[in-house]
């Protein structure tokens, strides 16, 4: 808990700046690698020249695990660990209804996740990486304060894939820590999502992009990943905000003439009720049927009312990397390959050929 005696500060440490900087990108892209247990070469990775890695969690939730790695200048990074090949932490993508972005989890008996995300009670998010964050966010307060305590001020939260995806509830979590008085308003969190999928709605993704829009949450992209896609998303009439042309549609419908009526309502029937029903197939099977297979990992988890959306939006300040032709010829396009442009390899291709920020 404690790392009095392990840390070594610099005279002059540097100050965690607001922006996207390519070289501290790069940086988290290593770190992030070395969580990955089935690379032979993982663990022997070199780390980033001035970081050393203080602690490695335990695996807890949903297979989740974060390094707490610190640098030359006292500036902590939270790593979150991506997709693993075992099935439970695919059930954590799996398990993507929605719930509302501000309520409480119970994960178990003793331990009941209460979170803020967004203050818009149209905001919600995927439930899977929402019990990811609350596992995870249990070990990692209680050493933000520890490091803090020593003056640590400064912490970057980061990670790729399912890791990036998580970064963006963490960061929303520790920041309405803040705002409670629970944590310290001195402390300063940079994040940068790397390949993450779509964290919440539209409305969480507002108040995550108002929240970090001086230039403190990053969302990096490559075009050709289809991971950023992810999950799905199913947009219905009421996913629109309340005055909008939809809300009184049945009442404009009736005050037509009669053929324009009978033709507008059946065009509107045939819009309206797929999206509904694609949703209700959501809740169900990436919902409730889900939710019986997490159980069995975590057994007094009590899943929860979901939240009536699946309108999925990405989220933060999104860093968008284009392939170039020499790109297309060391990660050709192939179907028998689905991670090819989702793994570290093309990301750090990608991210070298970034202008210099």
């Amino acid at each position: 808990m404690v790392f009095i005696g392990i840390i070594s500060f610099s005279a002059i440490a540097q100050k965690l700046q607001p922006g996207f900087k390519k070289p501290e990108y790069i940086q988290m892209l290593q770190l992030a690698l070395r969580q990955v247990d089935e690379l032979d070469m993982a663990m022997n990775a070199t780390s980033p020249q001035g970081y050393r890695l203080l602690y490695r969690s335990g695996i807890v939730g949903l297979d989740n695990r974060w390094d707490l790695w610190i640098n030359n200048d006292s500036i902590a990074v939270i790593s979150i660990r991506g997709t693993t090949r075992e099935m439970v932490s695919w059930l954590a993508n799996f398990y993507a209804a929605m719930v509302p972005a501000k309520g409480s989890l119970q994960l178990e008996k003793k331990y009941n996740f209460e979170y803020h995300l967004a203050n818009d009670p149209k905001a919600a998010v995927h439930i899977g990486w929402l019990i990811s964050t609350g596992m995870l966010s249990r070990d990692i307060l209680p050493r933000v304060d520890s490091l803090f305590q020593q003056g640590i001020s400064q912490f970057i939260i980061t990670g790729h894939s399912q890791g990036g995806g998580i970064t963006f509830l963490l960061n929303s979590h520790l920041q309405s820590l803040q705002k409670s008085g629970r944590l310290s308003d001195k402390i300063r969190f940079k994040t940068y999502s790397s390949a993450a999928p779509k964290p919440g709605n539209l409305y969480y993704a507002y108040e995550y992009e108002a929240q970090n829009e001086e230039g403190w949450a990053y969302n990096v992209v490559n075009s050709s990943d289809w991971v950023p896609e992810t999950p799905v998303t199913i947009q219905t009439v009421c996913d629109f905000n309340g005055v909008n042309p939809f809300a009184n549609a049945s009442a404009s419908i009736q005050k037509q003439p009669f053929p324009q009526r009978i033709i507008m309502r059946k065009i509107y029937r045939k819009l309206s009720n797929p999206p509904r029903k694609a949703l209700h197939n959501y809740q169900k099977y990436l919902g409730r049927k889900v939710s019986v297979l997490v159980r069995k990992h975590l057994p007094e988890f009590e899943p929860p009312v979901y939240f009536n959306s699946s309108n999925y939006s990405r989220a933060g300040n999104t860093i968008v990397m284009i392939p170039d032709s020499n790109y297309r010829v060391l990660f050709p396009e192939n179907k028998d390959q689905i991670f090819i442009h989702h793994l570290f390899d093309p990301y750090f291709y990608l991210a070298g050929k970034l202008p210099n920020r």
